[in-house]
């Protein structure tokens, strides 16, 4: 008997369990290990996200913006600007834009508050009337048993509100560094986003890197193209809504505006919520017709959005399922509320176009 002997026939031990067991669970063990491989490392990343939120966060929002910007900084390029001063130029131009923005607001939240205030308290006793002369034939007696309750309850709550305000403050405080962390991740991501990105690849296989280098141009240029689609839907719905409050007399139209087209970042929910806000406004101040007609206005608005602007916009650079659409906004909803919703669906498009330029045939030579 040869030394090979024992070894062969243990080859053929194992080859008959092997082929006792039916493929199809074959199949089900190799697949699902490796699933499981997969969900341990992306469990590993999403708590290393959650509890680096505060650095991931800023980091993310500073690659949005960047998409957004790197067309202006490559115009400045190619008119012979040095990198550097362009980047400087658009970062000054942007800011005081967002902060021109920024105190326009003030100003007419500021100048229209004394009158939303006074149509408020219009509402408030047409309402109190109603109460007492509608359907309900509420008692003086119950409407004030009604606002001993509220503020019985307002009472109860106050240590609750006061560590809500601290809270307030805290969180401002951390988001002006956040805030200070994304201009600077942001003006090296403009003048050195080449340079950073090389870097990056080499910590990737030489044998992939060339791969890895197309996946990951071509992720971020659909983020590009996605934040820069996701503005102009924004600017448009804003513009639509705002001149219809303006037309309609609701107070407070700018603002208004301002959040609808912030909200318009958050795909599906967000504009529904501030058109929402909108129609609140309008019923308070102007009344139920005055609300009709806005809420009508919102949903034309809308229809055009989904219909005509997305598409034309967003639906050749971002090829997204609607229901992976809504299965990340819930998601990134879940894990990091407004944040989560308003970064899920623009890493979804990018880890897509990775993955289908990745996974694409490579060309013959």
């Amino acid at each position: 008997m040869t030394a090979d002997q024992p070894v062969s026939r243990e080859r053929e031990s194992s080859e008959e369990v092997l082929s006792a067991v039916p493929f199809g669970l074959r199949v089900a063990a190799a697949v699902s290990w490796r699933a499981l491989v997969i969900a341990g490392a992306l469990t590993v990343v999403g708590f290393l996200a959650v509890k680096l939120a505060s650095v991931v966060v800023p980091v993310a929002v500073a690659l949005l913006l960047a998409g957004l910007f790197s067309p202006a900084v490559s115009l400045l390029t190619r008119k012979k600007v040095p990198r550097g001063l362009a980047t400087a130029i658009v970062l000054v131009v942007g800011i005081a834009l967002a902060g021109g923005v920024v105190t326009f607001v003030v100003i007419a939240v500021t100048a229209g508050m004394p009158g939303l205030i006074d149509q408020v308290t219009v509402s408030v006793t047409d309402l109190h009337t109603w109460l007492r002369a509608g359907p309900l034939h509420l008692s003086q007696g119950q409407l004030d048993e009604m606002l001993g309750n509220l503020t019985a309850m307002l009472g109860r709550n106050k240590s609750v509100i006061a560590s809500g305000a601290l809270t307030t403050a805290v969180t401002v405080g951390e988001l002006l560094a956040e805030f200070v962390l994304v201009v600077f991740c942001l003006i090296f991501f403009l003048a050195q986003g080449r340079v950073i990105w090389v870097f990056v690849l080499r910590a990737v296989p030489a044998r992939l890197r060339d791969r890895v280098d197309v996946a990951g141009r071509s992720g971020f240029t659909t983020l590009a193209h996605y934040i820069r689609g996701t503005a102009a839907v924004a600017f448009v719905d804003a513009a639509g809504i705002g001149l219809g409050l303006v037309i309609i007399g609701v107070p407070l139209a700018a603002p208004l505006s301002t959040l609808v087209f912030l909200g318009a970042f958050v795909p599906v929910i967000g504009s529904v919520i501030a058109g929402a806000v909108a129609v609140l406004v309008a019923l308070v101040t102007k009344g139920a017709l005055s609300a009709v007609i806005v809420l009508a206005v919102v949903v034309g608005v809308m229809q055009l959005e989904s219909h005509v602007l997305q598409p034309l916009l967003l639906g050749r650079a971002v090829r997204l399922h609607p229901l992976a659409v809504v299965l990340a906004l819930a998601a990134g909803l879940v894990v990091a509320g407004i944040v989560g919703a308003l970064l899920a669906v623009p890493l979804l498009a990018v880890f897509s176009s990775g993955v289908r330029s990745l996974t694409a045939r490579p060309d013959p030579d």
